[in-house]
């Protein structure tokens, strides 16, 4: 990748987890606390336009649930486009291991949750990763179950080098 913008004032950022989305069941991650008002006429029965899920979800360094955590995910999701399952994303990645522990990186974006790649903007961090600037490869690694989706995100961005 070439960032044109990289100098010896900024250093690039590469992260790469696993984030465990459960919106059911034992171990539940994700809530719906908004109903939207209209049924969805796209490819997701049971949803609603307008829908609106909480999340804290697990970060792990595999994709299996047994993996070592490293943070989690904590934001929103809404169910924002009324002729596809497209998502509104807006969350925070905590860390909580390795060399950004106690860092966050701030994403946010449309998530069209049939393209096998997906991508996302990082808008910002704190702690070693503040004002981070970059973008987030995301894409559905495996359904565990219907109510576990296990999604991979590659995280790509520039950070200011005295945030290091």
């Amino acid at each position: 990748m070439n960032w044109p913008l990289l100098t010896e004032r900024t250093k690039l950022v590469n992260l790469h987890f696993y984030m465990h989305d459960i919106t059911g069941g034992p171990g539940q991650t994700a809530a719906r606390i908004v109903t939207g008002s209209a049924q969805h006429p796209g490819k997701l029965p049971g949803t609603f336009f307008g829908d609106t899920t909480a999340i804290d979800d697990l970060l792990t360094d595999g994709p299996g649930p047994a993996s070592r955590p490293v943070g989690r995910a904590q934001g929103t999701y809404v169910l924002a486009a009324m002729d596809a399952p497209v998502l509104a994303v807006s969350a925070t990645l905590k860390l909580t291991d390795g060399e950004y522990n106690g860092s966050t990186v701030v994403v946010a974006g449309r998530d069209d949750v049939l393209e096998p790649l997906r991508e996302l903007a990082v808008v910002g961090g704190t702690g070693r990763l503040r004002r981070a600037d970059g973008y987030v490869v995301w894409r559905t690694a495996q359904m565990l179950s219907p109510d576990h989706a296990v999604l991979e995100l590659d995280v790509h961005a520039t950070v200011p080098a005295t945030s290091l």
